[in-house]
């Protein structure tokens, strides 16, 4: 398909680039700065809109196969445009955003939705490492867009060491399967693989370098050390945004490389790896580490954006248990868990937000006695988010950690079944502690009244219900999920 052709495909993309432009020249003529929000606002939901006339077109490969046009692409680029839209919309009605530069935050956060997008479609080593940079770099900028305090800063600074790194390591394997295949299209490297004439070993370290660089987006162990530090220091919608978007974008890239590029489809939806290199039982360790280290470091935290920091490590781990087991039901399993993680992930920090906006405080001593001192509604719906987080039926976690946990079973990886129980187990404690914080204690009279505004309150009731409702009726996204592990192969 050639450059003009190719054009029609990538509307969603371009309606993000021209409100990009707008946001930015906006920003110069506009003095009312909310209003760039809410045009960023307008310009997502219309790259949402393009997105769903996309997802019935046929799949196919485009500029010259740089990207691909998929069922897998479509279901992120979803979900990004809602993680961008749930973040612009928490963003309206946040104090720290409102004391930065409007107009280059939701340009710069705009951008880094772009990334993303580009990420879920890339077929090829150079476009998923450029995808990836251009993500990185916008979020370095997110992190620190609070310039007078020194805890953003901090986290930034440390965001982009940590992530040079990774990408160095990345690009070091990368450049590792071009050498070993000779090509950096995926379909000709899982041809080059199938024909088993490289070494085994030199495609094992390969894979290493670049799953340093995956596991560096998706936090997951041990490349997760920049994650509590960035998610305490950036604004609480950044936080959200990379707790969700970027974590799906990484999801995506993991995905799409280890499946069409290493491995091939085999009878009843189950995935050979290709070129003799045991990636899955490396992966295996980290998957069992990354939940069991997230929840236990929870556990000692008193900040509450650090704890669902390492909460999300350990998330982190529960969908690397679908991406272990080489199975479709595994895929569909993590693009279901995905979904559910959005509701509960971006609600929790809203409550968060809320809380903070109110009182200024982030930490568990700063939900005490919530319940009983204006702010009912979100404790009632942070309830809801930790316990759906904890897997508690019938919300939208236990859904998700179901479909997960039959995956594993189903291919008889009984000792990860296991350990992602008593991880589960563990995590209850930490998140019932901030429940029984909210209705059980009592407030000693310094915590501050909490009020919440109609635009917030909006966006909680309808996270609280998406993740109720998604815990009693799921058949629709699930069969979304399974229509979109069908990838573009050749």
């Amino acid at each position: 398909m050639t450059t003009v052709e190719s054009l029609r495909y990538i509307v969603p993309e371009l309606v993000l680039t021209a409100t990009i432009l707008v946001v930015f020249v906006g920003d110069l003529l506009v003095r009312q700065k909310d209003r760039l929000g809410e045009l960023a606002l307008v310009g997502t939901a219309a790259a949402l809109f393009a997105v769903a006339r996309l997802s019935h077109a046929d799949g196919t490969y485009l500029f010259n196969r740089m990207i691909v046009h998929d069922q897998f692409a479509v279901f992120f680029q979803v979900v990004f445009a809602l993680a961008t839209l749930a973040t612009v919309w928490m963003s309206l009605g946040s104090k720290e955003v409102q004391r930065t530069s409007q107009g280059e935050y939701y340009g710069i956060l705009l951008a880094s939705a772009l990334g993303m997008f580009f990420m879920a479609s890339a077929s090829n080593l150079l476009m998923a490492y450029l995808s990836l940079e251009f993500v990185s770099q916008t979020s370095y900028v997110l992190t620190g867009s609070l310039r007078h305090n020194r805890r953003s800063g901090e986290a930034s600074l440390k965001y982009l060491i940590y992530g040079g790194v990774a990408s160095g390591a990345m690009i070091y394997g990368m450049s590792w399967i071009f050498g070993l295949t000779g090509s950096m299209d995926y379909a000709a490297i899982n041809a080059a693989l199938a024909s088993g004439a490289q070494s085994p070993l030199a495609l094992f370290i390969a894979i290493v370098f670049v799953l340093a660089g995956f596991g560096y987006k998706i936090a997951a162990v041990p490349f997760h050390m920049w994650a509590p530090d960035v998610y305490t220091g950036a604004p609480i919608p950044v936080t959200a945004f990379l707790s969700v978007g970027s974590k799906a974008a990484g999801f995506a890239l993991l995905l799409r490389f280890f499946y069409p590029a290493l491995s091939s489809l085999g009878e009843a939806g189950r995935w050979q790896v290709l070129g003799g290199a045991d990636w899955p039982q490396l992966v295996l360790v980290l998957c069992m580490v990354t939940m069991t280290l997230g929840n236990l470091a929870a556990l000692q935290q008193d900040n509450i954006k650090r704890l669902l920091a390492y909460s999300s490590i350990a998330h982190a781990g529960y969908m690397l248990m679908g991406f272990v087991v080489l199975s479709d039901e595994g895929l569909r399993a993590v693009l279901f868990y995905l979904v559910t993680y959005y509701l509960m992930n971006i609600g929790a920090f809203l409550t968060v937000m809320i809380v903070a906006n109110a009182t200024g405080r982030e930490d568990v001593e700063g939900f005490r006695g919530l319940a009983w001192r204006g702010g009912s509604i979100p404790a009632v719906a942070m309830a809801i988010f930790l316990f759906s987080l904890a897997g508690i039926p019938p919300l939208a976690g236990f859904v998700g950690k179901f479909y997960l946990f039959a995956a594993v079973i189903r291919e008889q990886f009984y000792v990860l079944a296991l350990v992602a129980g008593i991880n589960s187990v563990i995590s209850l404690y930490y998140y019932a502690r901030i429940v029984r914080a909210m209705f059980l204690e009592f407030p000693t009279g310094g915590e501050g009244a909490v009020a919440v505004d109609w635009s917030n309150a909006a966006l909680l009731g309808l996270l609280s219900v998406c993740t109720v409702v998604l815990g009693v009726y799921w058949a629709p996204v699930i069969a979304l999920a399974d229509r979109s592990v069908r990838f573009l192969m050749g």
